[in-house]
C-alpha cells in the first residue's frame, strides 16, 4: 500500500506549480516594504523632522511611508491571481484521488464509502478555501515577523533584547498549542463522518423508520453520535480560547516592557523617534503579523491540516484492491458454451444455453426481433454481464479469471447511448489510448469526420453535441483503441445511413473482430457472417443462405411474402425456449479482414 501524509500530499501538489508559486514570491517581496520601513520612517520623520523643526522633512518621510504602503496593496491585489490557479489545481488533483479511490474500492468489492461525498463536498472545499488563506496570510505573517525583527535591528539592537524573550514565548507557546488544536479537530472531523454516515440512511429512509416503529431504535443510535460530535466540538472551543493569553504575551508584553524601560533608554541616549518606531513595529507589525497567524493556523490552519490528512488516508491507493490480478488471453477468439442469462433469479432467460464461437478477424452481425437479447448478448460479449450458467471465454481464458487490465486491452463495448464527457475532443478521443500520437489522433477524426466540430483542442460540450456527433466522438475512440475486439451496440442508430456505412466499412477494414448488434439490415449485409436470434431458433450463415432458410430473417430484410417495404422487426415473444449452438468460421484462407 503507498500512504501519503496530509502535509506531503499539500507540498507535493503546490510544489508542481512552481510558476505561479515564483510570482508569489516576487509579490511577497514587495508587500515586505511597510513592515521593513515604517518603524524606521517613523524614527526619521520625528527625529529629523518634527523634533528637530523642519516639519517638512517629517511629512516627506511619512509620505514615503504611505507610498510604500501602495505599493504593497498592489502586490497583493497581484497575489490573488497565482493563489488562485495553485488552489484551482490542487483541488482538482484531490477530486481526481477521491473518486478514483472511491471507485476503485466500489468495484473491488470493498465496502461502500458513504462518507465519499461528504469528503467531496466538504473537505475539498475546506482545502481549497482554506490553502488560499493560508497561502496569503502565512507568507505575509513570516515576512512581517522577519522585516520587523530586521527594522527593530536597525532602530537599536537594544529594542530587540525587549521584544524577542515574549515573542518567542508566544510563539513556542502557540506551537504547542496548535499539536493540541489538531488533535481535537480531527475528532471533531472524525465525529462529523460518523454522524453523516448513521443519518445519511435515517433521513432517506424516515418512513420506513416510522412505519417499523424504529424512532427509539434511531435516537439511540444516532443520539450517540450527535453527543459525540457535541462534546468534541466543546473541548475544541476551550483548547481554541488559549490563544488569547498567547497573543498578549507577543505583542502587549513587549509593548509593556519597552515602556518601562524607556526612563533608562532615554538616559543613554535614544531618542524618542527610536522608541516610538519601536512600538510601531511592535504594534502595527508584529501584532497583526502574530494575531493573523494564530487566528489562520488557529482556525483554518487546523481544518487543512485534519481534512489533509484524511483525504490522504481515504484516497490511498491499496494495491491489493486497485490491481485485479488474472490470467492474460492468447489470442482474442470469442467463445460462449452453453451460457444462460436472466435479469433476476425468477425471470425467464433472455439467453438460454447459447454456444456460440466467433474466431479472431470475424466480422459478425446480430440481428433479431426487439427485445430478443441481442444487447445481453453484447454485453456478455464485453464481460458487462456474467451469466447465470455456463462460459464465456476470451482468447482461451474465461472472462471471470481475466485480469481487468486485460479484458479493457481486449474488448470494447459502444452502447447504444454514446458517452462523451466535458473536455477536449483530444482528450475524449485519446481516454482508451493515453499514447496515441498526434497523427493517429488526425487520421481518426477524418476517417469520421469530426473536424466540423473545430479541432482536437477544442472543448466538447456534451449537451450542445447531437446524438449523431455524440456517436461519432465514441465510435473515433474505440477505433482508436488497442483492443483488438469492438463490439457495436447499435452504436450507428442515430447516423444516416451513409455516415453509417463509412463508420462500419472503417471498423470493417481495422485488424481485429468486429461484432455488430444491427438495427438496419444494410449492417447484416456488409457483415462476412450473420447471427440471427428468434424465438424459436438461432441460426448463423450469409446473407443469402439466411434469405433461403429463415421465414424470419426474409420478414426482418423486408421480403416477407415479397413486401420490400417492411423493414421493421417483429417483435420477440415473451417466452423463449432457444437452445442452440452456433460456430462462425472465416472462408478458408482468409484470417484477417
Amino acid at each position: 500500500m503507498r500512504t501519503v501524509t496530509g502535509r506531503r500530499l499539500l507540498l507535493a501538489e503546490v510544489g508542481r506549480q512552481r510558476g505561479p508559486l515564483v510570482r508569489l514570491a516576487g509579490w511577497t517581496v514587495l508587500e515586505a516594504l511597510p513592515p521593513l520601513l515604517s518603524g524606521q520612517l517613523v524614527a526619521q520623520a520625528l527625529d529629523r523632522g518634527f523634533v528637530a523643526g523642519r516639519p517638512e522633512i517629517g511629512v516627506g518621510y511619512l509620505l514615503l511611508l504611505c507610498a510604500c504602503y501602495v505599493v504593497a496593496s498592489q502586490a497583493t491585489r497581484r497575489c490573488y491571481p497565482a493563489v488562485a490557479t495553485i488552489v484551482e489545481s490542487l483541488r482538482d488533483v484531490l477530486l481526481r484521488r477521491v473518486v478514483d479511490a472511491t471507485l476503485r474500492r466500489a468495484t473491488a468489492g470493498g465496502l461502500p464509502d458513504l462518507a465519499a461525498v461528504a469528503r467531496m463536498t466538504g473537505q475539498l472545499e475546506t482545502v481549497r478555501d482554506v490553502t488560499a488563506g493560508v497561502l496569503l496570510v502565512v507568507r505575509r505573517v513570516a515576512v512581517t515577523i522577519s522585516a520587523a525583527v530586521i527594522g527593530l535591528l536597525s532602530l537599536d539592537p537594544v529594542i530587540v533584547l525587549l521584544v524577542a524573550p515574549p515573542l518567542v514565548l508566544a510563539v513556542v507557546g502557540f506551537g504547542l498549542l496548535v499539536t493540541v488544536l489538531v488533535r481535537r479537530q480531527r475528532h471533531m472531523v472524525l465525529a462529523d463522518e460518523r454522524l453523516a454516515a448513521s443519518a445519511g440512511p435515517v433521513v432517506e429512509n424516515v418512513r420506513d423508520v416510522v412505519a417499523c416503529g424504529a424512532e427509539r431504535y434511531v435516537r439511540t443510535t444516532v443520539g450517540a453520535d450527535i453527543d459525540a460530535q457535541f462534546r468534541a466540538t466543546i473541548r475544541l472551543a476551550r483548547a481554541s480560547a488559549l490563544r488569547v493569553p498567547i497573543l498578549a504575551c507577543g505583542v502587549y508584553v513587549p509593548v509593556i516592557l519597552i515602556l518601562t524601560a524607556a526612563p533608562s533608554l532615554r538616559a543613554n541616549g535614544m531618542s524618542v523617534g527610536v522608541l516610538l518606531g519601536a512600538i510601531v513595529y511592535v504594534t502595527t507589525n508584529l501584532e497583526s503579523a502574530l494575531r493573523s497567524l494564530v487566528q489562520t493556523v488557529g482556525n483554518s490552519g487546523l481544518r487543512l491540516s485534519v481534512a489533509l490528512r484524511r483525504l490522504a488516508e481515504t484516497s490511498t491507493v491499496d494495491t491489493q484492491l486497485t490491481v485485479v490480478a488474472g490470467a492474460a488471453p492468447c489470442g482474442h477468439d470469442l467463445e460462449l458454451e452453453r451460457v444462460t442469462f436472466a435479469y433476476g433469479p425468477h425471470a425467464e432467460p433472455v439467453i438460454r444455453d447459447l454456444s456460440l464461437s466467433v474466431p479472431a478477424g470475424e466480422h459478425l452481425a446480430v440481428v433479431g426481433p426487439s427485445g430478443i437479447g441481442k444487447s445481453t448478448l453484447a454485453n456478455l460479449l464485453a464481460g458487462v454481464e456474467i451469466p447465470q450458467s455456463g462460459e464465456i471465454r476470451v482468447g482461451g481464458v474465461p472472462v471471470a479469471e481475466l485480469g481487468e487490465a486485460a479484458l479493457l486491452a481486449t474488448v470494447v463495448l459502444i452502447p447504444q447511448e454514446a458517452y462523451v464527457f466535458a473536455g477536449t475532443l483530444w482528450e475524449n478521443l485519446t481516454y482508451l489510448r493515453q499514447d496515441a500520437t498526434p497523427d493517429e489522433v488526425d487520421t481518426v477524426v477524418t476517417l469520421f469526420g469530426l473536424k466540423r466540430l473545430g479541432g482536437t483542442h477544442v472543448e466538447l460540450v456534451p449537451t450542445v453535441l447531437s446524438a449523431g456527433e455524440r456517436q461519432l466522438v465514441a465510435l473515433a475512440r474505440a477505433y482508436l483503441s488497442v483492443a483488438p475486439v469492438v463490439v457495436l451496440d447499435e452504436a450507428t442508430c442515430h447516423l444516416d445511413p451513409v455516415t453509417e456505412a463509412a463508420a462500419e466499412e472503417a471498423f470493417a477494414a481495422r485488424p481485429g473482430t468486429l461484432v455488430v448488434i444491427a438495427h438496419r439490415i444494410t449492417s447484416a449485409r456488409r457483415a462476412r457472417h450473420i447471427l440471427l436470434m428468434g424465438d424459436t431458433e438461432v441460426r448463423h450463415g450469409t446473407h443469402a443462405s439466411l434469405l433461403d432458410a429463415s421465414a424470419l430473417y426474409r420478414d426482418l430484410v423486408g421480403l416477407w411474402d415479397g413486401d420490400r417495404g417492411s423493414s421493421e422487426a417483429p417483435a420477440a415473444s415473451p417466452t423463449s425456449t432457444r437452445q442452440t449452438t452456433v460456430t462462425t468460421r472465416n472462408p478458408p484462407g482468409n484470417n484477417s479482414k
